[in-house]
């Protein structure tokens, strides 16, 4: 999968693709095809690891005392 196509994905969708990239590879598939399905799992894995530090980095946490601190 083409990066400009993996960042059209919402996370959703990423996670998604990767849950039928995993059901193929469960599958008989030929060991060409096997190898292709890896890759785009793995692409796939990195991207939804990015777009999930992203988020985490814009997540503010309010503490006892009405403070905001981002989140870690």
């Amino acid at each position: 999968m083409k990066k400009e196509e993996l960042e059209k994905l919402t996370l959703e969708e990423a996670f998604e693709k990767v849950d039928q990239t995993l059901e193929a590879l469960s599958g008989d598939v030929a060991l060409e095809k096997s190898f292709e399905l890896y890759k785009e799992g793995i692409d796939l894995l990195k991207y939804c690891d990015e777009k999930i530090k992203g988020v985490e980095g814009q997540i503010m946490i309010m503490n006892e005392e009405g403070e905001i601190n981002e989140f870690q």
